[in-house]
């Protein structure tokens, strides 16, 4: 397939062409980004993709509006708009141009496409509100791309064409890095399952580096751990677990007497040679060493223990 143009509409632009724009540009680079509404351009043709004009869906045509009567709507009766049509047909060869690995590509394609693509799709067709996001509506996506629009009465001539290229670079930026980091959060998960088989009924797991672990223990159901500790640039560091993503509440907190504390304070309190920092919240410590920071994590747990036998007691 030689694409050569790449056709959205001109005028003002919304979150959901230039996202699309984020997926096609990365698949032809050589291709031209066109902004019009004249029938010539929006009219199907092979060297070309159409997206979010012409009134028309039609995959194999390479037309992907959604404007229509008749629009397209997901499997459960939910509305697509282009940038969802984009991602449907589009978004797997886009993530394995960006790299992710073919075992993940499905995975990644799923949540992209149910927490970021679908929430664009709501808001553009009207059946999501900014205003569920209360204070922050401002600060959603497709506000702040739309802040780059030229004020009403710049009328220099391609000023909506610098607009929609400036949001483009940044819209491109922002998938780019999410897709990135659901990519990382796959290759942290096998990396964290390993280790949690190596633990065995430990408490304490342990992590050659910093990442994202909550999914990976949930998943092998890992309930007995309590603490992770793992190196950090200079020092070394315990992190407690969460009980659920949406709360701050740890499986263990770490002992009220560190809380706040730093170096020889904490070494006072707890007994250990380099322990340097606790978080006055008690979710986080640090060591100066692996020794130190695993004679932390000893103590921890055995005071998490017993206050858990206290509990349960009473």
């Amino acid at each position: 397939m030689s694409i050569q143009y790449l056709v959205t509409h001109s005028g003002g632009f919304h979150a959901d062409e230039l996202l699309s724009s984020v997926i096609l540009t990365r698949l032809f680079p050589d291709a031209k980004i066109v902004r019009s509404r004249a029938p010539d351009w929006i009219t199907p043709a092979t060297d070309r993709i159409i997206y979010d004009v012409g009134g028309a869906y039609d995959a194999n045509a390479q037309i992907f509006d959604h404007h229509q009567r008749g629009a397209p709507l997901r499997e459960d009766g939910q509305p697509f708009s282009s940038f969802g049509l984009v991602w449907k047909h589009y978004g797997k060869d886009y993530l394995a141009v960006l790299g992710v690995p073919v075992g993940h590509v499905d995975a990644i394609h799923e949540s992209f496409d149910t927490k970021f693509v679908l929430p664009i799709d709501l808001l553009d067709n009207g059946a999501l509100s900014p205003a569920t996001a209360g204070p922050l509506a401002d600060l959603t996506l497709p506000s702040l791309l739309e802040t780059l629009k030229p004020v009403f009465d710049d009328r220099a001539p391609g000023s909506d064409d610098r607009g929609f290229q400036a949001a483009l670079s940044i819209a491109r930026a922002i998938v780019e890095a999410g897709i990135a980091q659901r990519a990382s959060k796959l290759r942290a998960e096998s990396m964290v399952l390993e280790a949690i088989a190596a633990t065995g009924d430990r408490h304490v797991l342990e992590l050659q580096m910093g990442m994202p672990f909550r999914p990976a223990i949930v998943k092998a159901g890992a309930d007995h751990l309590l603490f992770v500790v793992h190196p950090r640039d200079k020092d070394w560091c315990i992190t407690g677990i969460r009980k659920s993503e949406n709360s701050f509440e740890q499986r263990a907190d770490l002992p009220a007497a560190w809380a706040g504390l730093s170096n020889g304070d904490l070494e006072a309190v707890c007994g250990v040679e380099g322990a340097s920092f606790c978080h006055n919240a008690r979710f986080i410590a640090a060591a100066r060493s692996r020794e130190a920071i695993l004679a932390m994590a000893d103590i921890a747990v055995t005071e998490a223990l017993r206050a858990d036998k206290l509990t349960t007691e009473a």
